[in-house]
């Protein structure tokens, strides 16, 4: 006799629904056991056989950080194809690599980060790289389609889990973790949910990452749009990851709370639900939670939820029924199909700003090919590490052949001379190996290490001449011979040692400062000047080298000489992802760094026909009426050198479009951390000035002609159809784009909003009709006078064209719609935040838990909201606000005098100490309503009475 086997516990039988497995699994937890799952880093819990999970895979254009994949365009990049399709063939492509490499490497997580939806509000934005576009509709569709190719499409299971970034209102890098984003309802609903909202309600996205920032006073990680927003859009449960130390910033940065246990538990109660926080250790908090529970901040039923979201996303990926599971033990890695996408999506991602014939290039062109990004293909931040390369050099060298270009870098070349009148030697190293930073992956690249196995810089009377290069800012970059860069590693020691400047803190980039006759060299990713000592050349706190810098060869004659030989000149510029410009790091400025403006003249004035091909990870503010022809291209990946060869030869006819508004001065951008797109008119929704090239601009080596243009009105949409015509002489891709606008809105309205998009292929001659179904609702803007979505009755342009300012064909339609009613103050008062139009102010949190009040932007400062339309019925006699803090508020009607001011002398102990102060005030009727506040008063509410 042999005993029989155990049944299997519920949550084993595949034949059940996910819900009741759940239910059976956590019944079956310990609470302690619970309490260690809301790391990111979820233990194994084997008297169960559960296994360890992990949140967090990150998976932005490629498979990052842990070694070599394949590397697709920067997501601008892909946000710059405007072509869904190609992007969700791409996410299927890199969750088939992520399940590839997971089979090999268990580090590797099914549970992906990656899109980013944040919209590109502002082009000097450090992470402009990693979101899609400026628009809401154009980002949700392409990160909808890029989350449908992660998800993958079994009706049950999941290939990978993608995680949509950063929620919410996040484009500074500049004290990213202190700031506040000041966002009015309209610009709440109109902008920065959407792009959230339509992309949740696709349904292939499992959860969310809040972002660093706060919001109207209040840190993502504890915000209620997370319950009142989110979970509301959809019906499945959505994991809701931390970023990276955020858990630790509510108490250590922000002083948002007192301590870890009240933070951790508000966190838990607004919907975080996986803590990622002090790398792989999950101990401290563990520590938090069980606190926070035995202090009664929690419950057992909070911990509950969070947990169930996790286990939710691990049943979809099918951790617990690996029979079933039709991606386990699947995957492709580095196939021929892979790569050939990876170019498809670089020459797709190529936008043509301005052509005056020289392109594309004569098959027989010499071709002078010059510029710091010439010969390079950049990384940043979240790729993965390159398994094929491509520089456009190369690219041009394969395609024209090398007896046909001409390569000149552009780099200073110098020699640094000390005082003793010795220079910088970089030593051999003849049995060094070749490296290249994270091949081998890492969990955290940020503690990647760097060399220390190379011999240190010494000095000699001969010296090392090195390729210097200054990317703007005076942050130069130093490169050896034999192309590696100078770096400083934990030693101290400087080394020629780096493939690249990389890092979380780059340690490849320095700073020449003025000293005497000569120059200090300051390393900035320690501070520490550069000392020559007889050990080798370290930084260090003292006894800094005086140097004197001996140019050899300026950039700029090597340039001209290469142009001048030439029938045209590709001059390729740009930025190093990793430099001015990165998570961490806003812009200052939309001007081409010094040098490659000074490298970019001496082209043109030694050759007229000169392009200019921009790489970059955002715009630049250039002058093009100077150029032949000017290209644009995000970082393209692998295949970037030969995608861009391809399209300059005409193999390809460009025909990716700007994914937001390229201004033509730093002057026409608002402040950085001005989030009121509506109020200060930015993007191209309002922007009123001219750009230096549009939302939506790209030109094509064909002609395209639009026609027969129909529109009808349905039930619940309308509907929109043309003809567009190939009238040109190659095979050419056309990307159609469909605006509305409101002819006669009673509020602000974007001039231009896009409302649908396709990119269609035509041979020459050949006609396509497009169609479009636009919703009703897309032409409904969010009342603040009632708090919900108003579509108004009138008429609304729909245009039809090739950019947002390139408008082939325009009709009028007339909508029916809710017409305006005001305001019913007198019997539901006024919410501070539902301003109509405002100046001065600033929104703030009016609890740690929910609501908004305003407040004047500087404490001792004064604001003013306007309430239009304010229905005071048969008459008020009295006026009540809520505030807190400090100061005055004055109540008048129009342009009125004050009826009524209202003082809060005695400050409140706190911000959140609200009082209520009352005073006659005397009104009938309809009325606009202002209201002007002195000094750091907070008011939140407005009652009348009478």
């Amino acid at each position: 006799m042999t005993a029989s086997t155990p049944p299997a516990p519920p949550f084993r039988d595949p034949h059940l629904p996910f819900a009741k497995r759940i239910d059976d699994l956590l019944s079956r937890l310990t609470l302690q056991e619970k309490i260690s799952f809301l790391h990111q880093f979820a233990p194994a819990v084997e008297r169960l056989g559960v296994g360890a999970f992990r949140t967090g895979q990150e998976a932005l254009h490629g498979v990052a950080w842990m070694g070599p994949a394949t590397v697709f365009p920067q997501a601008v990049g892909m946000g710059a194809t405007w072509n869904p399709e190609l992007v969700r063939r791409v996410g299927e492509a890199v969750s088939k690599e992520v399940r590839a490499m997971r089979a090999r490497d268990e580090r590797i997580g099914l549970n992906v980060w990656a899109p980013t939806v944040n919209l590109l509000r502002h082009p000097l934005w450090g992470r402009n790289e990693e979101g899609y576009s400026e628009d809401p509709r154009l980002t949700s569709a392409i990160a909808t389609a890029y989350t449908h190719g992660l998800r993958g499409d079994h009706p049950t299971y999941w290939r990978t889990a993608p995680v949509l970034k950063h929620w919410l209102a996040h484009n500074n890098e500049t004290g990213r973790d202190v700031t506040s984003s000041s966002v009015r309802p309209r610009v709440l609903h109109e902008y920065d949910l959407r792009a959230f909202r339509e992309t949740v309600e696709a349904g292939a996205v499992a959860g969310v990452m809040p972002a660093y920032n706060l919001v109207n006073g209040r840190p993502n990680h504890v915000s209620p749009y997370l319950r009142e927003q989110l979970r509301a859009w959809t019906e499945e449960e959505l994991l809701v990851c931390s970023d990276a130390g955020a858990p630790s910033n509510l108490v250590d940065s922000e002083h948002y709370f007192d301590t870890h246990e009240e933070a951790t538990a508000a966190s838990l109660t607004a919907g975080v639900d996986s803590f990622t926080d002090h790398g792989t250790d999950g101990s401290k908090i563990v520590a938090r939670v069980t606190g926070a529970y035995e202090q009664g901040l929690l419950a057992e039923a909070d911990i509950d939820a969070a947990v169930r979201r996790q286990l939710s996303v691990r049943f979809r990926l099918g951790e617990f029924d690996p029979h079933y599971d039709p991606y386990a033990g699947t995957g492709e890695f580095d196939t021929p199909a892979h790569r050939a996408l990876a170019r498809e999506a670089a020459e797709q991602a190529v936008v043509l700003l301005r052509n005056d014939g020289v392109l594309p290039l004569a098959a027989d062109a010499r071709i002078a090919v010059v510029g710091l990004l010439a010969d390079e293909c950049k990384l940043d931040w979240y790729s993965g590490t390159l398994i094929h390369r491509s520089t456009p050099l190369e690219g041009l060298y394969e395609r024209f052949g090398a007896e046909r270009v001409e390569f000149a870098e552009g780099v200073d070349r110098v020699l640094l001379r000390t005082a003793a009148g010795t220079f910088l030697k970089v030593p051999p190293a003849p049995e060094a190996t070749d490296e290249v930073r994270g091949a081998e992956g890492a969990l955290d690249p940020a503690l990647l290490a760097g060399r220390t196995d190379l011999p240190p810089l010494t000095a000699d009377p001969a010296g090392t001449e090195f390729a210097l290069v200054d990317w703007g800012e005076d942050v130069l970059t130093l490169r050896a011979p034999d192309g590696r860069y100078l770096s400083v590693a934990e030693d101290g020691f400087l080394r020629a040692s780096a493939d690249q400047p990389g890092g979380w803190v780059v340690q490849e980039t320095f700073r020449l400062e003025p000293h005497g006759d000569g120059h200090l060299l300051r390393h900035l990713g320690t501070g520490r000047h550069v000392s020559v000592a007889a050990d080798g050349v370290k930084v260090a706190d003292e006894n800094p080298e005086v140097f004197h810098l001996v140019v050899t060869e300026r950039g700029e004659e090597a340039v001209a000489r290469a142009a001048a030989g030439a029938d045209v000149v590709v001059v390729v510029a740009g930025n190093d992802p990793h430099i001015n410009g990165r998570e961490t790091e806003d812009r200052t400025t939309l001007r081409l760094p010094g040098q490659q403006e000074r490298l970019l003249k001496a082209a043109r004035a030694a050759n007229p026909r000169t392009v200019l091909a921009l790489v970059s990870a955002y715009p630049y503010a250039v002058e093009p009426g100077q150029l032949s022809a000017v290209l644009w291209t995000a970082h393209g990946g692998q295949a970037a050198g030969t995608a861009l060869a391809r399209v300059l030869a005409g193999d390809v006819s460009p025909a990716g479009r700007l994914p937001q508004t390229w201004y033509a001065d730093d002057a026409d951008l608002p402040d950085l951390l001005d989030y009121d797109v509506i109020g200060t008119r930015q993007t191209y929704l309002y922007f009123e000035g001219t750009p230096l090239f549009p939302f939506g601009h790209g030109l094509s080596y064909a002609s395209f002609a639009y026609a027969d243009l129909a529109v009808r009105v349905g039930e619940g949409s309308v509907r929109v159809s043309f003809t567009v015509t190939n009238t040109g002489k190659v095979t050419a891709d056309e990307v159609a784009q469909l605006y509305s606008r409101a002819v006669d809105p009673s509020v602000t309205r974007p001039r231009r909003e896009l409302l649908a998009h396709h990119r269609v292929t035509l041979a020459p001659g050949a006609r396509t009709a497009l169609s479009f179904e636009v919703p009703l609702s897309a032409f409904a803007f969010w009342d603040v006078a009632r708090g919900d979505w108003r579509r108004e009755p009138g008429p609304y342009d729909l245009l039809v064209g090739a950019s947002s300012e390139d408008v082939r064909l325009r009709t009028t339609v007339t909508l029916e719609g809710e017409r305006a009613a005001p305001r019913p103050v007198l019997r539901d008062g006024l919410a501070a935040v539902d301003f109509d139009e405002q100046s001065g102010t600033e929104i703030v949190d009016r609890t740690k838990v929910s609501g908004d009040a305003v407040t004047p932007a500087s404490a001792d400062g004064t604001a003013e909201l306007l309430y239009r339309d304010c229905d005071f019925g048969s008459g008020v006699t009295g006026v009540s606000v809520e505030v807190a803090g400090e100061g005055t508020v004055e109540v008048s009607l129009a342009g009125g005098p004050p009826l009524a001011t209202l003082t809060l002398g005695t400050p409140t102990p706190g911000p959140y100490a609200s009082t209520t102060l009352d005073a006659p005030f005397t009104a009938e009727g309809v009325h606009d309503l202002r209201l002007r506040l002195r000094g750091p008063v907070r008011l939140a509410l407005v009652g009348f009475s009478g």
